[in-house]
């Protein structure tokens, strides 16, 4: 808005003197800008000055300028707000208190709305303690603001306390609540509050049921749809308005119900062009493309023009079903036509390249703007996330540090999920640092986030601190947190805490059972792990998935009960995939049970022919029973068939980069001082009187080359490098992409001993702690 315009909303106001009003009152307040015209950031630092300078809150006779004075307030915390600067607006607030300036029910939501845009969940609940304390907690205005607030900074717990705590409830306070469940995933709670809403009598607001119908759309589910719209139709009175009927559609897209859309959009008797975008992107989520591309072309025919929120809802929808050719169509559109290519479309664009995998064009893209916010940053981000590339990824964040762009919570979320995956505990603890510089300690997610991270990385008891430091704990956290202690073999810290859990009052779901039973299972807990499947079926009334069926094999293979894990597989109401019989496969190696090793091993391959792995896991339960002819049937097989074993890899991050090794990798740049460490290692690991265990190559090759080859495989480069890389007294790390071989287990766990260091080695499966010549995991893996 141009400041010499006299259609600014401000501009009378800059032609008046700062001048501060007489003790008489006599001097009017400058005119407020109508609600409807909000003023620029410039424009409302200028109103601030001005009432800080004349100092309007210290005027003897308030009751003359008061009204006028909770307007100018209110409006510069909207506009600050409206011009994405929410922390100025908060830092009105703050100014506000510490001057005595009364705060009434009107400008508490404004503030609220800040809080919530700059994601200050702890300042949000400090406007929560004042407005109770001065006696504005029962406005049920100022209580749905609060639950919004919190709904947008992730505070579900604390949303639905607000609510609980209502002594009356209007339309929106419902809606409200359904809303934010529905935002925050928690689709279960989000529709015991429309059963809640529906039994107390309440009928939901236009805005109420579109809200419910976006959340069974989350679900996927064509007999929830049918069901959700069913009570459309009998709550509403007459004929549905375009914007429920167009929600409708999109919900029986997202379902796969592709029929009951497109005969919902045909009924229309008119369609918007929200309408034609919520059908094309129907057709675009379900793959099918002809008919999307068909419908597209229709829309333009009838003279119905994409606008900005078409071309962002089909390009996004494009980039979650990994369409890449429909994406290049609407790229080419855009520049055929002449599309107004803002920042925000543009990094739609930059987006949908990056997860349908083109991550080339993405950066083509996003090196071509001239301008780039936060979102734009994060895509890119994102982008090399999902691509596992760590190094650029890290490098990019940090221009974006550089820049001065603040990062926001999906920035942050991840990067944390890369150095997750990565191994990467230096770069993770920068992030770390800049989610405390940027105010961001208190978001639950991130707060999740981090301690996945931790304990990914092989840091557990960091991953203990950040939970234990959490001012607001979902299920999720707690999910999480156990999941970290199964990960590294600690069952008794994971049942402890969901007794814990229990006692805090926090319902458990189906991931909470996934983590207990692996805790169990990698910690031999097998009575307990009995009771805990017990549990969730009578107790908390939960079906069992193939995951928990999964996790009980394990618990009975690794105590030895082969049969009673058998049984327990021909007993399961779903069919066993391949992980449950990979977990029997392994079972029966470990105790040399051949004969139930064999029909795991053929149940296996029947589900997945080309997966090395279970060859290999095979030839070595032959091995172990001397059966050659058996192991050489295998090899021959694999060579027959040309199947190839997945490319294995270990990482060890030194100096906030991540290194990687293959197997017989020489393009290190160290790779001549890591090759006389491998010298070195193999030296005294036969001093030691180790034995390399040959029957794990499967190469036709004779004994020498065996051992050369398991010498050299990428776990152990990683742990040589590691020695010449890192001081004495620090862990390494080692994340592998693979199962850790048996030679590789048998090896580390004698050079922890031998150079006195701990090695943290993360596989496919679990966590490994070498230290003096053990490993945590028992020997089971």
């Amino acid at each position: 808005m141009g400041t010499s315009h006299l259609s600014s909303p401000l501009a009378s106001f800059k032609t008046q003197p700062l001048q501060k009003p007489s003790m008489l009152g006599m001097q009017r307040a400058p005119q407020v800008p109508s609600s409807t015209q909000w003023a620029t950031f410039e424009e409302t630092r200028q109103l601030h000055a001005h009432i800080i300078r004349t100092q309007f809150h210290h005027h003897p006779y308030p009751f003359l300028l008061g009204k006028s004075l909770y307007a100018q307030y209110n409006f510069i915390i909207t506009s600050y707000t409206k011009n994405n600067s929410p922390e100025d607006a908060i830092n009105v607030y703050l100014h506000m208190r510490s001057t005595g300036t009364p705060l009434d029910e009107f400008i508490i939501p404004s503030i609220l709305k800040a809080c919530a845009e700059s994601q200050a969940g702890d300042q949000g609940t400090e406007v929560h303690g004042f407005v109770t304390k001065v006696g504005l907690g029962w406005d049920v205005f100022v209580q749905n603001s609060l639950m919004q607030m919190y709904s947008e900074c992730r505070m579900v717990d604390s949303m639905r306390k607000v609510f609980d705590k209502m002594p009356e409830r209007d339309v929106v306070s419902w809606g409200t609540l359904i809303g934010g469940y529905n935002s925050n995933r928690c689709f279960g709670e989000a529709a015991d509050i429309i059963k809640e809403m529906h039994d107390a009598g309440v009928k939901p607001s236009e805005v109420t049921m579109i809200n419910m119908i976006n959340l069974f759309a989350g679900f996927g589910d064509p007999k929830i749809a049918k069901s959700m719209h069913g009570f459309v139709i009998k709550n509403q009175n007459g004929e549905l308005h375009l914007s429920t009927n167009t929600a409708l559609i999109d919900m029986y897209a997202k379902c796969g119900s592709l029929c009951p859309a497109r005969r919902l959009f045909d009924e229309l008797p008119e369609r918007s062009i929200v309408s034609w975008t919520a059908m094309i992107a129907g057709y675009i989520h379900s793959g099918s493309l002809e008919e999307g591309i068909k419908l597209f072309q229709d829309m333009q025919n009838e003279n119905v023009h994409p606008n900005e929120v078409t071309m962002l809802s089909m390009a996004t929808e494009c980039g979650n079903a990994a369409v890449l050719d429909f994406g290049k169509c609407l790229h080419a559109y855009m520049i055929k036509t002449g599309f107004n290519m803002s920042v925000v479309l543009v990094t739609a664009l930059l987006d949908m390249y990056a997860k349908c995998g083109d991550i080339y064009s993405a950066r083509f893209l996003f090196d071509r703007m001239s301008y780039k916010d936060v979102m734009c940053w994060t895509a890119m981000i994102s982008g090399y996330a999902r691509a596992g590339d760590l190094n650029r990824a890290y490098n990019l964040f940090v221009q974006m540090q550089n820049a001065k762009i603040k990062p926001n919570q999906v920035t942050l979320a991840s990067m944390l999920s890369l150095c997750a995956n990565g191994g990467a505990l230096d770069i993770g603890k920068w992030v770390h640092a800049c989610i405390d510089k940027h105010g961001l300690k208190g978001d639950m997610i991130l707060t999740t986030a981090l301690l996945d991270m931790y304990s990914k990385c092989g840091d557990l008891d960091k991953a203990e601190q950040v939970f234990a430091g959490a001012p607001d704990r979902d299920i999720c956290m707690w999910n999480a947190m156990m999941s970290a202690f199964a990960m590294h073999g600690q069952g008794k810290n994971a049942l402890k805490l969901f007794h814990q859990m229990e006692r805090a009052g926090v319902r458990p779901n189906d991931i909470t059972f996934i983590a207990l039973l692996h805790a169990c299972s990698h910690a031999g807990l097998l009575a307990d792990g009995h009771q805990v499947f017990k549990r969730m079926i009578h107790e908390f009334a939960l079906r069992p998935k193939v995951e928990h069926y999964g996790c009980m094999v394990d618990l009975l293979g690794r105590a030895g009960l082969l049969d009673k894990a058998y049984n327990l597989i021909e007993r399961m109401p779903c069919r066993p995939n391949v992980v449950i019989w990979g977990t029997l496969l392994a079972a029966c190696k470990l105790h040399g049970n051949t004969h139930l090793g064999e029909l795991a091993a053929k149940s296996l391959i029947e589900l997945e022919p080309d997966n090395c792995g279970y060859h290999v896991l095979l030839s070595n339960m032959y091995a172990a029973a001397n059966r050659w002819g058996d192991v050489a049937e295998v090899r021959k097989k694999l060579k027959d068939q040309g199947i190839k074993k997945e490319p294995g890899f270990s990482s060890i991050e030194v100096n906030n980069s991540v290194h990687q090794f293959v197997m017989g990798d020489h393009s290190h740049p160290q790779a001549k001082k890591i090759q006389e460490m491998l010298a070195e290692m193999n030296k005294k690991l036969k001093s030691a009187g180790y034995i390399a265990n040959t029957s794990v190559v499967l190469l036709n090759i004779d004994e020498e080359e065996k051992e050369i080859a398991l010498a050299n495989h990428s776990e152990k480069l990683a742990i040589a490098f590691g020695l010449i890389s890192t001081t004495s007294n620090t862990p390494m790390r080692i994340v592998k992409n693979l199962r850790v071989c048996d030679d590789c287990h048998s090896a580390t766990k004698l050079i922890s001993k031998i150079y006195g260091r701990v090695i943290v080695v993360r596989d496919r499966n679990r966590f490994h702690h070498f230290k003096d010549g053990s490993c945590s995991c028992g020997d089971f893996w």
